[in-house]
């Protein structure tokens, strides 16, 4: 198992960038929003309708899949604090070294993770 403040350190450094992206995506959107309200944009008629609901859907997905991916860091944080970081949440199993330094967030071993 890869040291605990070696794995701790990369989650705090990707929690830190996970959070300014959240940001940074929310400020896009709302930025996104109040601009379609000052315009009388007609998104059936306006060529540029579908492109920027476009934009607005897929940044979107991108902070929904960002504060997901927050949720699953601060679990990981939350496992270390409790002492059963490492440890497969099926199986029970110690994970890999290898695949907690690939995906610090993993709550599950290799073997588990294929079975689905």
């Amino acid at each position: 198992m890869p040291q605990i403040a070696e794995i701790s350190a990369l989650l705090i450094a990707d929690r830190e960038r996970t959070a300014d992206l959240i940001s940074s995506l929310s400020g896009n959107i709302a930025s996104m929003v109040e601009a379609s309200r000052l315009t009388a944009a007609d998104d059936e008629h306006d060529p540029e309708g579908s492109t920027i609901a476009f934009e607005r859907s897929q940044a979107s997905t991108l902070l929904a899949a960002a504060r997901d991916h927050l949720t699953d860091v601060d679990a990981a944080l939350a496992r270390i604090a409790a002492g059963s970081y490492g440890h497969c949440e099926r199986c029970g199993q110690e994970i890999a070294r290898d695949r907690l330094l690939a995906r610090p967030t993993a709550r599950t071993c290799i073997g588990c993770a294929a079975a689905g």
